[in-house]
């Protein structure tokens, strides 16, 4: 089990929210996908993409609740409880259900984000019904006793030692997180705060569980080689008995406006390479101008797609101050989002160096925008690149997964292409001037100990 990153600095991977992105089409009004949808009396949406090149399926089950729906001083009870949901049922009891999925030849994880948590198998289409069932059974009838819980807890804890107090860069961005929201729970990382773990009771975690884990909170995807009326009957069989329950609004505190910079400098002896980050809060595809996302998306892709992004181009090809540079943007959030720009200086360049000439590249841009050549060269490459998507059963599904668990359609997802199709060079230029605001910003910088 992981706790997921959204963060992805390739520009379309970050574009998507999802890091996996849409086929090409070659008109307006093509299909992407092509999904079928429906809804089971219980209020369980369902999704299948039909890809019969292998007999093979991943079987998804995403529940709209995440780290930022946790009860304040609670932090990591998301994710906690996606390690707790392999720890058994009475039928399945713990270490059963993943000795199937192996015995039967499949794969199986999951992942916790801000949004949302997840959880899948990779299986023969044949075995669909088998892991439908499990995932079934332990969406309600899920054991927990301190045996299971507190063993667990220990294994958390050191996954956070490992991926967060191990790492500078991973202490950094935890800071950087809880500086760039003043208010929202974007502000608290995803797998908690230590002191928080070590106090969540087993009445907590089954407070989460029983509040959002129902059939009318969550979203079935079932991608591969599969007949949308063979998954239907099974999701009836499977899912539909279980009864729709009272779940509560995702009623989150709001970002207040931001009327002043801030900065989070990390030194730590571990550093060997400095690094700098800039986060601008942005909308989202659900929060905000979100009519500005596609138009961020382009942006994105102009000033950090690559070593064809421009400030690649200026930062490390023209001026040697960096070994590497680029932007990201994650409009996939259900709430306000951000817009990024990074980089890490070439040895012998002080970081303060590097990031002033960020600073006249962002200036550059806002004073003299970008132009419809540009646009149109960057558009083309994200349309492009997204051909890769249909090479996956994993991919479409984590598309689609992720936008209906965050507010977003299956129509949307489609549409995506003629979006972005659409933007212009006066809609890419409004965007960034709208987003990129000193007040509005993080700073986050890496350095080693003074010697």
């Amino acid at each position: 089990m992981t706790v997921l990153s959204m963060v992805r600095r390739g520009a379309f991977l970050a574009a998507t929210g999802v890091g996996l992105a849409v086929a090409v089409v070659s008109g307006a009004a093509a299909q992407v996908f092509n999904p079928t949808v429906f809804t089971l009396d219980n209020g369980l949406e369902v999704v299948v993409i039909e890809n019969h090149r292998a007999p093979v399926v991943t079987h998804m089950v995403w529940y709209k609740a995440g780290a930022a729906d946790e009860p304040p001083g609670k932090s990591g009870i998301a994710h906690f409880f996606e390690h707790l949901m392999f720890k058994g049922t009475p039928k399945y009891p713990d270490g059963e259900f993943s000795r199937l999925v192996a015995l039967n030849g499949g794969r199986e994880n999951a992942f916790t984000s801000q949004d949302y948590t997840g959880y899948f198998q990779n299986i023969a289409a044949d075995r669909l019904a088998l892991v439908m069932e499990m995932e079934a059974d332990r969406m309600t009838n899920l054991v927990l006793t301190e045996e299971v819980v507190e063993p667990e807890r220990l294994v958390i804890l050191e996954e956070r030692r490992q991926r967060v107090e191990s790492e500078p860069s991973g202490l950094l961005n935890e800071q950087v997180s809880a500086a760039t929201y003043a208010n929202h729970p974007y502000r608290l990382p995803v797998i908690g705060w230590a002191h928080e773990i070590r106090d969540l009771s087993i009445d907590d975690l089954l407070t989460f569980y029983r509040t959002w884990y129902a059939p009318n909170n969550a979203v079935l995807v079932v991608a591969g080689d599969v007949d949308p009326e063979t998954v239907r009957t099974l999701a009836e069989e499977t899912y539909g008995v279980i009864p729709r329950q009272d779940v509560p609004q995702r009623v989150r505190p709001s970002e207040p406006p931001h009327v002043a910079p801030r900065e989070v400098v990390l030194r730590d002896a571990r550093v060997g390479q400095p690094s700098w980050t800039r986060r601008y809060l942005a909308p989202s595809y659900t929060s905000g101008a979100s009519e500005q996302a596609y138009a961020l998306q382009v942006l994105a892709e102009i000033i950090g797609g690559g070593a064809t992004g421009t400030l690649y181009r200026s930062l490390v090809v023209e001026q040697a101050l960096a070994v590497s540079a680029g932007a990201f943007y994650q409009p996939g959030s259900l709430d306000v989002a951000t817009f990024g720009l990074w980089l890490s200086p070439r040895q012998g360049v002080e970081v303060d160096d590097a990031a002033a000439a960020m600073d006249v590249n962002v200036a550059a841009l806002l004073a003299d925008g970008v132009d419809e050549e540009e646009v149109e060269r960057a558009k083309q490459r994200l349309i492009d690149s997204a051909v890769f998507a249909l090479d996956s059963l994993q991919g479409p599904a984590r598309i689609l997964g992720a936008a209906l668990a965050t507010g977003r359609t299956a129509a949307d997802v489609e549409a995506w292409p003629a979006q972005i199709r659409a933007v212009t060079a006066a809609e890419v230029n409004a965007a960034a001037r709208a987003v990129f605001k000193a007040a509005n910003s993080t700073t986050g910088i890496l350095l080693p100990e003074q010697g």
